[in-house]
């Protein structure tokens, strides 16, 4: 890697005011000032210069150089970016002199793998780069940003030095012995355990929301036909996306859009009516709705509060209900109401209740209501966690996994300790412990996801 200069475009295809060329590697600053014919150029310092054709010795575009040199860097090694005109015909004449150079086209990821194999982040950081750059909302922008400050490393620091200090008294205990050392108490060892499992399963915990934050919530508005699904989901999305008409059955099938509601990232999925399907195509569409209802993360029951309740709408409700979180929305509450909400709590207070999560009354039509429904689904979403706490979400499964794994090997030591088991013994799931830990942000042998992590970046970065 040292004796390797690496370049790329790192800005996206396409034309641009603006477009760079990123160079990275001993001789990345080098290779810089040879294209625009400026020796040498000054470190930590914007150089404006032109970028001379290779063929005729005419200037081509008027450049922007500036160089890093290790290891204040984005990589840690020397750096060099040519801002230039952001025409593709320049940007890839200036990747094609740097290759002529001695560059090497830099593979997608390769400047954050330097960057972590140079110490300048953890494997959590590296993460939070792409997280960052693929971010749909300002909140999601957010959460990366903390992460990329180093916010999970920092939140499992205190823990993993509480583990240190507690492996180093058990090896003290055993190695010295003789020399009267003191043996840690069961008792101590319990409590110190304790106090890391207590963190470390909030962490676990916060995952739900966190994979929301990271992936989106998709969220699927289900009932039977002409009770407002459409309008409904165009009121949400706060445009006319889907066909409303007053003929039962109009939508035949599925209609999905995305959207940003309180900073979590939605997919809206408005459905066909639940119904004893009347041709071919209805059914079909009907089975596509029951198929989604099944998949969703969350699921918007709407019944006509301007009709009457049927029992068949409790059976549905139930379904609903069966398949995950569900929210039952009574609509068109503008117009008089011969179904209220308290009528709908009586029909599924049976056969064991029906765990709903809210019962709200709107209308698609006047917008009443829709304020209250955006935060009920907002505050599902979000579970137990807070919007306050962006930099302690846990937004990947690998790191959740490896969290649970350290959590498992915790357990064990607990168990162990108080059934009186020798320390020696111990010691064996602590050390497991810590290594997961330090598995989560690379400071152990890592090589087995580091190609899958950084394969995900686009070249560039």
């Amino acid at each position: 890697m040292d004796e390797e200069t690496i370049v790329a475009i790192a800005t996206p295809p396409g034309r641009g005011g603006i477009g760079v060329v990123r160079l990275s590697g001993n001789r990345a600053c080098e290779i810089a000032a040879k294209l625009v014919h400026r020796e040498p150029l000054e470190t930590q310092r914007a150089t404006v210069a032109a970028f001379i054709d290779p063929e005729t010795g005419r200037p081509l575009d008027q450049v922007v150089v500036t160089c890093y040199h290790r290891p204040h860097s984005y990589t840690g090694e020397d750096v060099a970016e040519i801002s230039c005109h952001g025409a593709p015909v320049i940007l890839g004449a200036l990747v094609e002199c740097c290759l002529a150079e001695g560059a090497r086209a830099a593979e997608p990821g390769e400047f954050t793998l330097r960057a972590f194999l140079n110490g300048r982040i953890d494997l959590t950081q590296a993460e939070a780069v792409r997280d960052l750059i693929e971010s749909r909302t300002l909140y999601q922008a957010r959460v990366a940003a903390a992460q990329l400050e180093g916010a999970v490393s920092a939140r499992l620091k205190p823990h993993k030095q509480v583990l240190l200090e507690l492996i180093a008294a058990l090896e003290a205990g055993i190695d010295f012995a003789d020399d009267d050392v003191p043996v840690l108490p069961r008792a101590e060892i319990v409590t110190r355990i304790e106090a890391i499992r207590c963190d470390l399963g909030k962490l676990v915990r916060g995952y739900a929301f966190g994979r929301i934050v990271h992936e989106g919530l998709s969220l699927v508005i289900a009932g039977r036909p002409n009770v407002g699904k459409s309008s409904l989901f165009n009121r949400l999305l706060e445009e006319n996306r889907a066909i409303v008409t007053a003929t039962p059955g109009t939508t035949r099938d599925l209609v999905a859009e995305n959207a940003n509601l309180g900073g979590i990232p939605l997919r809206f999925v408005d459905t066909a009516g639940i119904r004893e399907a009347a041709d071919e195509a209805e059914k079909i569409g009907v089975e596509k709705s029951l198929e989604s209802l099944a998949e969703a993360d969350l699921r918007l029951w709407v019944l006509d509060a301007s009709a009457d309740w049927r029992e068949e709408d409790a059976a549905w409700v139930r379904k609903a209900c069966a398949a995950g979180a569900t929210i039952v929305v009574l609509n068109k509450s503008d117009l008089p109401l011969r179904c209220s909400a308290e009528d709908v709590k009586k029909a599924l207070a049976g056969e064991g209740g029906c765990p709903v999560l809210a019962m709200l009354d709107t209308s698609a039509l006047t917008g009443a209501g829709i304020a209250e429904l955006k935060n009920a689904i907002v505050k599902s979403a979000m579970g137990s966690a807070g919007l306050g706490s962006e930099g302690e979400l846990i937004t990947h499964a690998r790191h959740q996994q490896l969290l649970k794994q350290s959590l498992d090997a915790l357990d064990r030591a607990r168990e162990a300790s108080g059934a009186g088991v020798h320390h020696e013994m111990l010691l064996l799931d602590l050390y497991e412990a810590l290594r997961l830990l330090d598995a989560l942000t690379g400071a152990t042998d890592v090589e087995d996801v580091l190609g899958v992590i950084f394969s995900k970046f686009c070249v560039g970065k």
